[in-house]
């Protein structure tokens, strides 16, 4: 994953534009080799990073690296925002991992930056690349608060499966036999899975996440408490306030103030 502590300055943008495909043909499959993909998605794919497949949906964001084949395959008419860029300075052009995960609140940010990036890239690049910086900066920030369940059970690919559901999907209603349903196992043979591999069930696991997240925003963001509590999906307050003292032993208030 490229980090923005390990570039010597911003990137240099070779394009940036909005992607229309899924027209004239449902596949694409093709690489950059030498330049990263920035892509925020406007409708749901599937699509594939080096043979690993995710399912795209409004609102993901992809930061793939230079040389990585990628796959798509498209539902019909299918619009993102993307930029293709090298980044100065790094000793490892093509070394990293790719990041693919709902962008959640940073979405309309996200937006504006990508567009600001987009506008200004025919008459102003300095602009263009100052925007796709800050961009950087806020998927980077997405991916370190997802690196710890991405990485939890990479040795068994129903659980990983799993897990990135959740991860994508945590301001939604989660029930854990749609999640087995989806996987293609039982409730129970997931639940053991879970046990094994995670070494807690799907609940706790739902929970320990959605508690991890709504951490981040209340001490990282300027967010209401309301928007951070229906953004890891439990928009009860009153329900989310309990949920932040079983966990935290405070009050979303105290958490923010670092209580």
């Amino acid at each position: 994953m490229l980090t923005t502590e390990s570039a010597a300055g911003p990137p240099l943008v070779a394009n940036a534009g909005v992607g229309v495909h899924g027209i004239n043909t449902a596949v694409d499959v093709f690489r950059l080799p030498d330049l990263w993909q920035l892509h925020l998605y406007g409708y749901s794919a599937a699509f594939a990073v080096d043979g690993r497949w995710h399912e795209l949906r409004p609102g993901t964001v992809s930061l793939v690296p230079p040389g990585t084949t990628v796959e798509f395959r498209y539902r019909g008419r299918s619009e993102h925002l993307y930029v293709h860029f090298a980044m100065p300075g790094r000793r490892d052009p093509l070394a990293g991992n790719a990041f693919v995960g709902d962008a959640g609140s940073a979405l309309p940010v996200l937006r504006e930056l990508l567009l600001d990036a987009v506008a200004a890239f025919p008459t102003s690049p300095s602009r263009s690349a100052a925007a796709v910086w800050a961009a950087l900066w806020r998927v980077s920030d997405l991916a370190d608060a997802d690196a710890d369940a991405l990485t939890t059970a990479p040795g068994n690919p129903v659980v990983a499966a799993v897990v990135r559901r959740i991860e994508e999907r945590l301001a939604e209603p989660l029930v854990v036999a749609e999640l087995a349903r989806i996987a293609g196992v039982s409730h129970n043979q997931l639940t053991r899975l879970f046990h094994e591999h995670v070494g807690d069930t799907v609940v706790g696991y739902i929970a320990s996440r959605r508690m991890a997240r709504a951490l981040h925003l209340l001490r990282a963001s300027t967010l209401s408490v309301t928007a951070i509590a229906a953004a890891v999906g439990i928009p009860d307050l009153q329900a989310f306030n309990k949920a932040c003292r079983r966990a935290f032993g405070a009050s979303p208030r105290a958490l923010r103030l670092g209580r």
